[in-house]
């Protein structure tokens, strides 16, 4: 962790490019942009019409010669080409012309922790794109264990669990590094599938493509826990006449929907226990899980947790943004690597 620390403080600007927002920190700015990963592309003549939230609102309301694509999946970059023109729109022309005037213009990235080679080069090739001379790659989970204050250059367990929109990472943190991790492939979109699942079958009801967050809000308060409401209304369209309808939907009968993909979560906490070290184990007792990003903020997943591991599960003060303000201090020098003093005789 030492040397990638000197070789940050040299980057100019750090991207965490999600499969739900795309977020850019530039060195002495702060965050400039924090925006949907999203663009709307006119299929006829190839133009960009709309990147970020516009184009966010654009998903399922457009003709047929209108895309809206996601060039970001899991966190990797699965269409380079278009990444870089969302991104060249998402900075702006003011920006980019006061970032290539820096010399050897540097970047930084986060990547997800099991990132095989292939994600890992589309990210540099992304941000090359952009002018980028040389492109430092960090562990999302690093970056969001420093952005949420862990003291993860400590000789002490710290456990974070990172919840994404496409993946889930857990992993426990000692000195700085990486001593077991794990990936899920589930995240808020497969709680948003589970949900559209349940009201299609149960209720042969078909939601808009934005109405799923609602859905989840209203299981505000308590959420996941049967103290929450007993039940909400949704809007949507009949599958059978295609027609608008209203049902009240049983919000215990969606909280038992959405069991099977946060049971997976749970499976994936407890192979990350059983293989890290029964020291670092004990350690946790007492500190607990550290939830970040930005399907953390699930109404009643905390208190799951904590049910199920018997540990304090806490939840970052901004958890959206804790990996690009890792990466952010880590571009200030604000973190310092830990020194061993070497042993006198």
């Amino acid at each position: 962790m030492t040397a990638s620390l000197e070789q940050l403080r040299r980057c100019h600007f750090a991207v965490d490019l999600g499969a739900a927002r795309t977020r850019v920190y530039v060195k002495g700015a702060g965050l400039v942009i924090d925006q949907p990963s999203t663009a709307a592309v006119n299929t006829r003549t190839g133009a960009l019409i709309a990147v970020g939230e516009f184009a966010e609102k654009m998903t399922g309301r457009t003709p047929a010669y209108i895309r809206v694509v996601r060039p970001v999946t899991g966190g990797t970059v699965v269409d380079i080409e278009m990444a870089q023109r969302m991104l060249r729109q998402l900075l702006g022309d003011k920006l980019r012309r006061t970032l290539r005037r820096r010399p050897r213009l540097r970047a930084a990235a986060c990547v997800p922790h099991d990132a095989d080679p292939l994600a890992r080069r589309a990210a540099i090739e992304t941000l090359v794109g952009l002018g980028a001379r040389r492109v430092e790659l960090v562990d999302t989970l690093i970056a969001a264990a420093v952005g949420c204050g862990l003291p993860v250059e400590r000789p002490e367990a710290t456990m974070i669990m990172v919840c994404g929109a496409a993946a889930t990472q857990v992993a426990v943190l000692s000195l700085g590094a990486i001593v077991t991790a794990e990936r899920i492939p589930v995240g808020g979109e497969a709680v948003d599938h589970a949900i559209v699942q349940h009201l299609r079958h149960q209720h042969e009801l078909m939601l808009p493509s934005q109405s799923v967050r609602p859905l989840q809000l209203a299981l505000h308060g308590n959420g996941l826990t049967p103290q929450g409401p007993a039940s909400t209304e949704i809007h949507g369209r009949d599958v059978a006449t295609g027609l608008a309808r209203s049902v009240h939907v049983d919000t215990a009968a969606v909280r038992r929907a959405i069991q099977t993909p946060l049971t997976a979560v749970l499976d994936g906490i407890g192979r990350v226990l059983r293989e890290c070290p029964p020291d670092l184990v004990a350690d946790l007792v007492d500190r607990g899980i550290m939830m970040v990003g930005g399907s953390a903020l699930l109404p009643g997943l905390d208190q799951m947790l904590r049910q199920a591991t018997g540990m304090p599960v806490h939840i970052a003060e901004r958890p959206e943004l804790c990996a690009v303000q890792g990466l952010g201090e880590m571009l200030e020098g604000k973190i310092a690597p830990m020194v061993l003093d070497p042993l006198r005789a």
